[in-house]
């Protein structure tokens, strides 16, 4: 197995875990997050929502092999999503609307799943 398979199956493998956790143990999570969010039960209906949608692009990533068609895509999909999700968290922590803890946590596992996914596209072959 090549880095790039390393990597993507480490991405695909932490996506479905955290899109798992967001599904079915929404409350839980965000109880684990900070004490406001395991309060506030409008964060249970987000979770779940992108807890599926997290799932379901995990199993993409992970059944994706080097020289299908679309890999480049979906990998190049992926650095966005990551990317996006790292500055959400850390602009959400700057601005006061993640408890601390959260914002710190959320930040650097988006930043990890940036690096995975900017890692696996790198090592990608073009078609």
């Amino acid at each position: 197995m090549n880095t790039g398979d390393l990597t993507r199956t480490a991405l695909a493998a932490i996506r479905i875990f955290n899109g798992a956790v967001g599904l079915f143990a929404a409350r839980r999570m965000a109880a684990q997050l900070g004490g406001e969010l395991g309060e506030d039960k409008r964060f249970v209906y987000p979770a779940r929502m992108f807890g599926i949608r997290t799932i379901v692009l995990g199993v993409d990533l992970l059944t994706l092999r080097a020289n299908d068609p679309g890999a480049r895509r979906v990998l190049q999909q992926a650095v966005l999503i990551h990317a996006s999700d790292t500055a959400s968290a850390a602009y959400a922590g700057w601005r006061g609307e993640l408890p601390a803890k959260a914002a710190k946590f959320t930040t650097a596992v988006s930043a990890v799943n940036t690096a995975l996914a900017v890692v696996s596209l790198a090592t990608c072959r073009r078609q």
